[in-house]
């Protein structure tokens, strides 16, 4: 199971434990993914995706998923979103 976000494809990011003796080990920050079912207006159904909490805001904010997909340009969703992206964008026309 990966740990990506598939609407923004937010991964982990690594950084350093650091202890009282500031010695250093690797680790890693998880982002925190949430199963949540969005509802396309245009294409008329629920989509469950797994997507990080701050991309929950961002959709709330853009209007819902059919705007904030419209409005995001391609270089920047993940492979899964952009075929979303695609069909809906085919049905818009």
């Amino acid at each position: 199971m990966s740990m990506k976000c598939e609407l923004t494809g937010k991964t982990f990011q690594t950084g350093n434990n650091v202890s009282h003796a500031k010695n250093r080990t690797k680790r890693r920050f998880l982002p925190n993914l949430q199963k949540v079912t969005f509802l396309s207006e245009k294409l008329g159904q629920k989509i469950q995706l797994k997507v990080a909490a701050s991309t929950i805001r961002t959709v709330e904010k853009k209007g819902g998923l059919d705007d904030f997909l419209e409005s995001t340009p391609n270089s920047k969703l993940p492979e899964k979103a952009k075929k979303l992206k695609k069909t809906i964008l085919n049905i818009n026309n």
